[in-house]
């Protein structure tokens, strides 16, 4: 059993060294059973970086830094966005796959090379409201605050995962990162107020 759980963890290895994130219908095709990537990751050997995606724990915030940076220097007109900015303020613990970013409507969509961008798209004040300027690198970045982006996690619920977003609202509040009018303010410019307040009720 010893030697099993081995070879499962060297061909894990294999596969994130060789393609960097794994799908886990790529483990399960190597033979690799899907309930010991739990094991894996609760280990530390694999880092979960989204529903059915894993990558190699070596990969730091300050790649995740750059990414950003790297990012807004393809994308100038770019903000960065959902699951990125939440990593941003420390309000998850996942590590995104791509650089998420909201883009106007209207704009041609990237297409850079060696750096993968989740673009969502939005008009009027679901795209300038709430835009923060930080800097990376000497590179100055757009990125959406802690409110707007909690909400634009609601809105986006379907691509981001609903516990995503739960999980955002429940942490800026406990950490006190944002307050509950801030975030029903956002919450009504991406018209979904109905579904966060329910829930900002419940946590306060």
């Amino acid at each position: 059993m010893i030697e099993r759980h081995s070879n499962y963890r060297e061909r894990a290895f294999s596969l994130v060294q060789a393609r960097g994130i794994v799908r886990a219908r790529d483990f399960k095709a190597a033979g690799i059973p899907l309930v010991y990537l739990k094991r894996l990751t609760d280990a530390g050997d694999l880092v979960r970086l989204g529903r059915g995606l894993y990558q190699d724990p070596e990969r730091s915030g300050e790649n995740i830094a750059h990414d950003l940076a790297e990012a807004a220097r393809l994308v100038p007109h770019g903000v960065i966005s959902l699951v990125s900015a939440l990593r941003q303020h420390g309000l998850t613990t996942q590590l995104p796959h791509a650089v998420w970013m909201t883009i106007p409507h209207k704009a041609r969509t990237p297409n850079p090379t060696g750096l993968r961008l989740e673009i969502v798209r939005a008009t009027g004040e679901a795209l300038t409201a709430g835009i923060e300027h930080i800097q990376i690198e000497g590179v100055e970045v757009l990125i959406y605050g802690v409110a707007k982006t909690v909400a634009d996690c609601f809105k986006h619920r379907r691509h981001v995962g609903e516990d995503v977003a739960i999980e955002a609202l429940r942490d800026a509040l406990r950490q006190r990162k944002t307050s509950p009018s801030e975030l029903m303010k956002f919450a009504a410019i991406d018209r979904v107020r109905g579904q966060m307040d329910p829930l900002i009720k419940a946590m306060q």
